[in-house]
């Protein structure tokens, strides 16, 4: 039973639908991971908070060591909310991990 549930913001939508097959079911499958919990620490999936964002906290998974989702958590409407899907080496020029 999930506890969060998992929105996917334009960018990572529009990432999924442009992805071959089996990126899509592998994105998907790993993303389904942010709805048992989304923290660090916790449950299943290689996640960080990141250090990007002063007013809310960013975090970032990794997808297959080829992709990294970043997403947000709005703990009061328990919803995930992925805003970008990105290669991970422009994941980490981007954001410094």
């Amino acid at each position: 039973m999930s506890e969060y549930k998992v929105l996917l913001g334009d960018e990572a939508r529009e990432f999924l639908e442009v992805a071959d097959e089996k990126t899509t079911r592998v994105c998907r499958e790993k993303l389904g991971y942010l709805a048992e919990n989304p923290y660090p620490g916790r449950g299943r999936g290689d996640k960080e908070k990141l250090p990007i964002d002063a007013n809310r906290d960013r975090f970032r998974l990794h997808i297959s060591r080829t992709y990294t989702a970043i997403y947000t958590v709005l703990e009061d409407d328990a919803e995930v909310r992925v805003l970008e899907i990105i290669p991970i080496d422009e994941a980490h020029k981007r954001y410094g991990f």
